[in-house]
């Protein structure tokens, strides 16, 4: 067990690297107008510093060591490099390794594969969201695309009772996505932005079930009020001040499938 833990945390290094590379890119295109940045592919071409352009060498690509030797600075310009990719990097190792240990239920391939896939997506997301307040359509697509064929295929050829997963699934979707849904209309939008009602189409697939997608809710008001109340009892941050609300939802989901179940049972062994 712990040679394919650290195999997946080795693979997930990888994957934070990826993201990295996919949220710069990704930026880069929506905010320019330039052609070169427009013909950035988001998934081929090498990797270049973000600060003067340098195409970046095999040994400066390596997931974390790279930062640590270059102590946090380009080879080629001498600027600093964001502690965002080190960072993102160690995240997605360990959510990687994480999700390996701590799987709720049967070790089903095709939803550990699935949740991988998608945990790349949502830590792009993560850190979109968190830098710019946005949840882009470029990567929300294909990750939700992953997400429902991975379910989807589960149901289909792993799920005995298959008329009650699929039912579980859209009451799932209707807690994550149609929650927000509410609240953005509601609101008129000035609550909660349109990205996170798409993002409860994802976290709804991956959850699969109504109780964990509410759970996964109130975890994330959880984190949310405890992330905003020092700043709000401090005075450095305004009630009227925005704040993006997709990290706390990404965090939640996160902790929610790997041991929101168990605490459900926990909490339901103490009712009489």
């Amino acid at each position: 067990m712990y040679l394919t833990a650290l195999l997946l945390f080795l693979l997930g290094l990888c994957a934070g690297s990826f993201v990295n590379a996919l949220v710069w890119r990704v930026h880069e295109q929506a905010k320019s107008q330039k052609p070169k940045a427009k013909s950035l592919s988001v998934v081929n071409g090498r990797s270049q510093c973000p600060k003067c352009g340098h195409t970046l060498a095999a040994r400066d690509l390596i997931p974390v060591l790279s930062w640590l030797f270059l102590r946090g600075k380009c080879r080629y310009c001498g600027r600093a490099i964001s502690k965002q990719y080190p960072l993102v990097e160690l995240t997605a190792g360990m959510v990687f390794a994480l999700s390996y240990v701590f799987w709720p239920g049967p070790t089903e391939p095709v939803l550990i594969a699935t949740w991988l896939l998608v945990s790349v997506g949502l830590l792009a997301f993560l850190v979109y969201d968190a830098r710019w307040m946005l949840l882009p359509n470029r990567i929300l697509y294909p990750t939700l695309a992953v997400a429902i064929t991975g379910r989807a295929a589960y149901i289909l050829f792993s799920e005995p009772d298959k008329l009650h997963a699929l039912t579980q699934w859209v009451l799932a979707i209707a807690v994550t996505s149609g929650f927000f849904w509410l609240l953005y209309h509601i609101s008129s939008g000035k609550w909660i932005g349109y990205g996170d009602v798409r993002l409860g189409l994802i976290t709804g697939t991956v959850l699969a079930t109504p109780g964990l997608g509410t759970l996964m809710i109130f975890t994330a008001s959880v984190l949310g009020t405890l992330y905003v109340l020092p700043a709000l009892t401090s005075g450095r941050q305004k009630i009227t001040g925005k704040l993006p609300f997709g990290p706390f939802l990404i965090t939640a989901t996160w902790l929610v499938l790997l041991f929101g179940q168990s605490t459900i049972d926990w909490y339901l062994d103490l009712l009489p």
